[in-house]
């Protein structure tokens, strides 16, 4: 089985846990697409979705799939999204698609945060993707040199800008062995807007495609 047979039975997984007459959010990037293209059969059972990227806009409003603000909408009951990397905890490194800032508003905006991944994305330990951090234009070079501090090798995404006007630095061999406290810790850096970290708000539950199939998998606790 491919990749993509993978994550699209991933999303359509996701379907369950859409209820009617609701208005959810959805993320951004190959697998969100896969879900976008589901949820347009089921589109007349909804109120509307949010979306997390202009792209995803872009994408929902070709399907005839509504679109809303989130601060029109408020609270969701549901966020559907993939991921770059998730653990056993549900923690995950996003922003692979640069719309991390917005998709983290969303999920925090969510009541329940549904992933959905491939099984290439199940890892041990975060960090062997590199972690994208959202960064204001003028403050590139100090959180560069904050981020060296702290063992990673930031790298400029290259002719790239946010959705929001600013650039993303995706940082290397930096090490993530508790990963919530170091998203705090990268948080209070002056210049960061988000890190591509989703560890203090995590997934509540993994549709993980695999071989065998789509499995389900809650958060583990030690």
């Amino acid at each position: 089985m491919s990749t993509d047979d993978m994550k699209k039975r991933a999303a359509e997984a996701a379907l369950d846990y859409v209820e009617d007459n609701t208005v959810l959010g959805v993320g951004t990037g190959s697998t969100a697409n896969y879900f976008i293209e589901a949820l347009s059969r089921i589109k007349h059972r909804l109120d509307g979705v949010v979306s997390s990227s202009a792209a995803t806009t872009q994408r929902l409003k070709a399907f005839g799939i509504p679109v809303l603000d989130l601060n029109a909408a408020g609270p969701l009951p549901l966020y559907v999204d993939g991921a770059d990397e998730t653990n056993r905890q549900l923690q995950l490194i996003k922003g692979g698609g640069g719309a991390l800032t917005r998709e983290k508003i969303v999920a925090a905006a969510s009541e329940l945060f549904v992933c959905i991944a491939d099984q290439s994305k199940w890892v041990e330990m975060l960090g062997a993707f590199p972690l994208p951090i959202e960064v204001i234009p003028m403050a590139r070079s100090h959180v560069g040199r904050e981020l060296l501090k702290r063992g990673g090798q930031p790298v400029l995404r290259e002719n790239f800008i946010t959705d929001n006007g600013n650039l993303i630095l995706d940082v290397y061999n930096l090490q993530i062995l508790e990963p919530a406290k170091l998203e705090a810790e990268l948080n209070s850096i002056v210049g960061i807007v988000t890190v591509g970290l989703f560890a203090l708000r995590p997934a509540n539950v993994l549709l993980l495609a695999t071989a065998e199939g789509v499995k389900t998998i809650r958060p583990w606790r030690s």
